[in-house]
């Protein structure tokens, strides 16, 4: 039974099942050796309190090793404890910013690398109940004998797990294989994977190999999946056994066990893990008796903005209320759903905006009946399903994925004539939303045994031409024993989607999909409805920001005098000010910048940071982790506003959607290409996809700079890492943009790549333009930069040209016409102001005490007679920027 006791956590009792049970704790603990004493490290952050990490690899048994780290900030004591997944092909470093942050928000923090990836070892399990979710419950066995953790009981600390993606699923398994699992926050992750990647008995043939690649290959997996994907691989046909085999790796397997506070967040845009995903979770967490509630983001496996901030945020909170048991924290609404509210006009980004539910509608809420017309038709399978129609672009994720696109009323749909059928409502009167999963029942016959469908609902223009697939997602069908002919009743995916009125509802069942197998050998299907398309309207879901308030309508006087007093008191901060005519041709300055952290008035990322960049300059911006870098390039390229300074480009104040935004180019993050075109094409798309005129790309300008020579006109697929990082580059650079932003340009890149690099940033600048980069490369920055701005902790530390900051040390390179010989060097040695000299090839390597100078050395080599050629200093970046910030880094 479940109950809420006043003023404690939630509460449940549970069967006792074949999971880790209490009684086996300290057995369990007793399994967990330390390969090694670890290490504890102080993490730099932009104020207090530090966090500190502790590294540690642990043995948890048949010769399995674990690679952990950590976290914990503020004073001694105790607090609740959070385990931190990450997603498949990452590893534990991926989850650390986010770590940081929970434990600044008084959290202990443990991330590992699942099995198979990162620092740890073994195979990969997907989530083996007897590999990885025993890990789980062996972390939760070291948690619990750790000073800093809370506990409800002998070997019980109070935790929470989340995660995204892989890291999402292990946070339901652990909740429901261990009961000492308090509370869940899993991301964007399946509840069925069998289902997942087995959708109504089609294999999802993409996705598939997606997950076996960034795996590292087949041999990494545990033999048992290696053969099981082999197997449907080559058939294309899922069989018993491998439902099986994934079914028991799935949180469904233990759905009437998992019985703590949830909250699940499945994104749009996700042909991997579908929103049915999340409501499969849902329905089964609630029925054990358990608080859940929803939240469907605006991105996921396929792309769009993963509105990690927000996330992050609710996540925070959820745990605040389950764990902390602080009954004021905000969890947000039972029900959330981001919804794309066009584009914005000035900088072309999606607005996106909330609409939630006191109740979660699941996916068959509110249904409209819509007639649909078309005659039966016949289409066909063609041999080898070849070529395939395509809808969404499986592993080529990231923030502006294709998938966004639907989004924004853009079609990238692809359906080959003669390989579907088609049936289309009339013009909808009103506009439509719709909230869930639309269904139709449709009579299907083939010439073959089975018939492989691919269901899509597309929402169409008034012209007839322009289609749009919300979210690129289809939905697979199976029909098996199809020659006679069969009724089926089809369960289309499942979207968050606003029809105008006057467009049309076209819903195609196609032979083939690029994600998934469909029947190699040819065959003909016949088609006819047997019903209207019904579609999910969720009523009681409400965006939450109102185009006007009712009294502006009604109370038109009362309005416009609000409205300028609203004008008068925020003139300041929605005006933008007047360009400066004397900053015209200044690339960059910036004044007074500050920026808080959210959720404290005195804790600052940025604080009264000034400085400037000139043309053709080559920056460096450095500092260590937390100073404050990476918040200062997102104020400066317009994505989160200051709270205080001003930022000017051109003499124009920089502000979200600046028309000046358009003379900067940045590269934040590895770009997503289309892996089947050449580079070149890729490049085009991209373009295209800007709206702005062919000929004011510069194509070949940025691409002869990036110096990717005959291999533009290669696959992708092809390049190494260097050659797409240059790519990247080429993209940042379409336009020849005047100031040109690079954050960590040359990771993952090996030396003679970074040269590279390094010589594209400095032809780049050569004409007059700017470049601004941040890299932890000192050494190569170095080489490429002309001028640096140190930070550290917010703040301006120094700034000015490489050779004056490195050129401030204590210690001097003298160059001699001719070696000089030891007893001149010990005479040297001895001298006023000179701490020590030593001979090196060419000169003499003179280090100054707190007294010396290079003039007066100089007058002293002079009357001894040494033969000086040169006089310069002598110290790496490295050495002037661990003086710089105390060693802070």
């Amino acid at each position: 039974m479940d109950l809420r006791l006043p003023g404690s956590r939630w509460l449940r009792s549970r069967r006792p099942l074949s999971r880790w049970p209490r009684r086996t704790v300290a057995a369990a603990a007793a399994v967990v050796v330390l390969a090694g004493a670890g290490t504890w490290s102080a993490v730099a952050s932009d104020d207090a309190p530090a966090v500190r990490r502790a590294d540690r690899v642990m043995s948890v048994g048949d010769g399995v090793r674990v690679d952990t780290s950590y976290f914990t900030a503020g004073p001694d004591g105790r607090r609740p404890a959070v385990l931190l997944g990450h997603g498949f092909g990452g590893s534990k470093d991926d989850v650390r910013e986010q770590a940081e942050d929970l434990a600044r928000d008084g959290y202990a923090v443990l991330t590992w690398s699942a099995r198979g990836f990162g620092g740890s070892t073994g195979k990969i399990g997907l989530n083996d109940p007897e590999g990885e979710v025993a890990d789980v419950s062996r972390l939760i066995d070291w948690l619990a004998g750790r000073p800093e953790v809370e506990l409800d009981g002998d070997g019980d600390p109070r935790v929470g797990m989340a995660g995204g993606s892989y890291g999402g699923a292990i946070a339901l398994l652990g909740a429901g294989h261990d009961d000492r699992v308090d509370a869940i926050a899993p991301a964007i992750t399946y509840f069925d994977l069998a289902d997942a990647l087995f959708p109504n008995g089609v294999f999802k043939k993409l996705w598939a190999g997606v997950f076996v690649n960034s795996g590292g290959g087949c041999e990494r997996f545990e033999p048992a999946l290696c053969a099981m994907y082999q197997r449907v691989a080559e058939s294309g046909v899922p069989d018993d056994e491998a439902r099986e085999l994934l079914e028991a790796r799935s949180p469904s397997a233990v759905a009437d066990r998992i019985d703590v506070p949830t909250l699940l967040l499945q994104g749009q845009t996700d042909s991997l893990f579908p929103l049915g995903q999340a409501d499969a979770a849902a329905k089964a967490i609630r029925a054990n008796g358990a608080p859940v509630d929803v939240d469907w983001i605006a991105g996921g496996h396929d792309g769009g903005d993963p509105e990690t901030d927000r996330v992050r945020q609710r996540v925070r909170t959820w745990f605040d209320r389950y764990l902390k048991d602080d009954k004021a924290a905000d969890t947000g609404p039972a029900f959330r759903v981001t919804r794309t509210g066009g584009v914005d006009s000035t900088d072309g980004e999606a607005v996106l905006n909330g609409a939630s539910a006191d109740t979660y509608p699941g996916l068959t809420n509110g249904g409209r009946s819509f007639p649909l017309t078309g005659r039966e038709q016949s289409f066909a399978n063609p041999a080898g399903a070849n070529p395939p129609a395509v809808s969404s672009l499986p592993g080529l994720g990231g923030t502006g994925g294709l998938a966004q696109l639907s989004s924004l009323g853009v079609g990238i749909s692809l359906d080959f004539p003669g390989q579907y059928a088609r049936f289309e409502s009339a013009p909808v009167t009103d506009d439509l939303r719709i909230t869930g999963s639309p269904t139709v029942t449709v009579h299907v016959k083939s010439t073959g045994d089975d018939a492989v469908l691919f269901g899509k609902v597309y929402d169409v223009g008034p012209d007839g031409r322009q289609q749009v697939l919300p979210s690129q997602l289809v939905a697979p069908f199976r029909v098996e024993d199809a020659r006679s002919g069969k009724d089926v009743t089809l369960t289309l995916p499942a979207v968050d989607h606003e029809v105008r009125k006057g467009h049309r509802l076209r819903l195609v069942l196609a032979s083939t999909d690029l994600g998934y197998a469909s029947p190699a050998a040819p065959a003909t299907y016949t088609v006819s409805l047997k019903g209207d398309l019904t579609v999910p309207t969720a009523p009681g879901v409400t965006t939450a920001a109102a185009p006007l308030p009712a009294w502006v309508v009604w109370l038109p006087i009362a309005g416009a005098v609000i409205a300028l007093a609203l004008l008068l008191a925020g003139r300041r901060r929605t005006t933008a000010p007047a360009p400066d005519p004397k900053l015209a041709d200044v690339p960059l300055r910036i004044t007074g910048l500050s920026k808080r952290y959210a959720r404290s008035s005195d804790r600052y990322a940025v604080r009264d940071l000034s400085f400037r960049v000139e043309k053709g300059q080559v920056l460096g911006l450095l500092g260590p982790n937390g100073a404050g870098k990476t918040t200062t390039l997102r104020m400066l390229m317009g994505l989160i506003r200051p709270d205080g300074g001003e930022i000017r480009v051109f003499g124009q104040a920089v502000r979200p959607g600046a028309p000046v935004l358009s003379r900067v180019g940045a590269f934040v993050e590895g770009a997503g290409f289309l892996p089947h075109l050449s580079g070149r094409e890729n490049l085009e798309l991209y373009w295209r996809a800007t709206g702005r005129p062919p000929e004011d790309a510069h194509l070949e300008e940025a691409l002869e700079i990036a110096g990717l020579g005959d291999a533009l006109a290669r696959a992708v697929r092809t390049y190494s890492q260097g050659m797409r990082q240059r790519l990247a580059i080429a993209q940042a650079m379409l336009g020849l943009p005047d100031l040109l932003i690079l954050d960590e340009p040359t990771n993952g890149l090996d030396p003679p790549q970074i040269r590279e690099m390094r010589e594209v940033m400095i032809r780049y600048a050569a004409a007059g333009r700017t470049v601004i980069v941040s890299s932890h490369l000192l050494s190569e920055v170095e080489q490429s930069c002309t001028h640096l701005v140190v930070m550290d902790r917010g703040r301006l530390v120094q700034a000015g040209p490489v050779q004056e900051i490195v050129g401030s040390g204590d210690t001097l390179l003298v160059g001699t016409e001719e070696p000089v010989d030891e007893p001149v060097a010990e005479k040297i040695a001895a001298l006023p102001g000179v701490a020590s000299a030593v001979r090196t090839d060419g000169g003499l390597l003179v280090r100054l005490d707190a007294d010396g100078t290079a003039p007066r050395l100089v007058a002293e080599l002079v009357r001894l007679e040494v033969p000086v050629a040169s006089v310069g200093p002598h110290r790496r970046l490295e050495d002037a920027f661990l003086t710089l910030i105390g060693g802070s880094a």
